[in-house]
């Protein structure tokens, strides 16, 4: 474990909406950021409203980084290379793919910078891709670098995040160290606590969307879920169908508005007066609203409608607090753009742990 007061000199490559840099922040640990990069436009535009970062700083493109031109001058270099090439769910071509021969940028840069450590995530399936032949050829070359390695898969559930998010961590030391991963925590908060009170009508779904969700087979295979505790992990293009977690909401409390079972019992008889006709809820068309209304119900008469709960997806904030970003980190791209980036990140509070490994406590 190092402890210092020095800010940590920070670098980051594949560096999405920044969960390394918003990890320093929420642990209040000083850091001076020496670059950042990534080939997203929408990921630049939440990047640089989150953090103040120069455009000399900032690169499009990992192929175009001269690592040299920062040789000795990075503590800590992170990144995460786009990992669809090793995803279970993806076709997993792995180094045959452009997006998998990008962690050779990474580990190019490694070389080039000789950073005191890097910190390298990506999916597990990263560790099993063609029969571990692949994770075999990619932890030599880290070796190669002459870095001492260490790997492992860490959950977000077990490091206070209600998600169930595995994801492989290889942090490697230029100089030798002792260095363990961080132990498993209980688990404080559910799923529930991370969200909204409100949420715009937008989010949620059609009666067509409300079947698949909750179709039996799509929930026994944990394609979909409703009201779970931990949530499912976390995709990129989880807006583009209704796969994932999703809410069942109460309407809106008007309970001064809601029959008593007496009321109701006497609204929804059959009827002896004269004056009754057949009792209906949820008219399509409404009867005439009468003055009478406020002090009297009448069935047959009066409008009367039922409310179930109603399920919704997440919304983008509620996505960010999963992924550990608190609400002070701003939003300023579409709901779809959103999705796509709290789901390619890394969680925070993953980082936090790390960090705390490697630098200690930050009290």
């Amino acid at each position: 474990m190092i402890v210092r007061k020095q800010p940590i000199k920070l670098a980051t490559v594949f560096s999405g909406i920044g969960a390394i840099e918003h990890a320093f922040y929420r642990s209040k640990r000083p850091y001076e950021l020496v670059f950042a990069c990534d080939i997203d436009e929408f990921v630049k535009k939440t990047y640089c409203a989150n953090f103040s970062i120069a455009d000399e700083q900032w690169y499009d493109d990992i192929n175009t980084i001269d690592g040299t031109k920062y040789a000795g001058s990075v503590d800590l270099l992170v990144g995460g290379s786009p990992c669809q090439s090793f995803s279970m769910v993806g076709k997993r071509r792995g180094l045959e793919d452009f997006r998998g021969l990008l962690v050779y940028q990474f580990i190019r840069l490694v070389k080039e910078i000789q950073p005191k450590i890097f910190i390298f995530e990506n999916v597990k399936g990263l560790l099993s891709h063609n029969s571990g032949e692949t994770w075999e050829i990619l932890s030599h070359s880290f070796k190669g670098l002459g870095y001492q390695l260490q790997a492992k898969v860490l959950n977000a559930k077990d490091f206070g995040i209600p998600q169930n998010r595995e994801r492989l961590f290889v942090v490697g030391f230029k100089s030798k160290r002792p260095f363990a991963f961080p132990e498993p925590i209980d688990l404080q908060i559910t799923m529930q606590d991370l969200l909204s009170d409100n949420a715009d009508e937008k989010y949620f779904l059609p009666e067509k969307g409300v079947r698949f969700v909750t179709d039996s087979e799509h929930l026994s295979k944990r394609y979909t879920q409703v009201d779970g505790k931990i949530a499912i992990c976390q995709k990129a293009n989880q807006q583009f169908n209704w796969h994932g977690d999703f809410v069942s909401v109460n309407p809106v409390d008007m309970s001064k508005y809601y029959l008593s079972d007496k009321v109701q019992n006497y609204v929804l008889s059959s009827g002896t007066k004269t004056f009754y006709t057949k009792p209906e809820t949820d008219l399509t068309v409404a009867r005439p609203i009468l003055s009478t209304m406020a002090k009297m119900h009448r069935a047959g008469i009066d409008n009367y409608i039922t409310r179930g709960k109603r399920l919704r997806k997440l919304t983008p904030r509620e996505c960010m607090r999963l992924m550990g970003f608190s609400d002070e980190y701003k939003i300023v791209v579409s709901d779809t753009q959103a999705y796509k980036q709290a789901g390619n990140s890394i969680v925070v509070d993953v980082l936090i742990h790390i960090l705390e490994n490697i630098y200690g406590t930050n009290d």
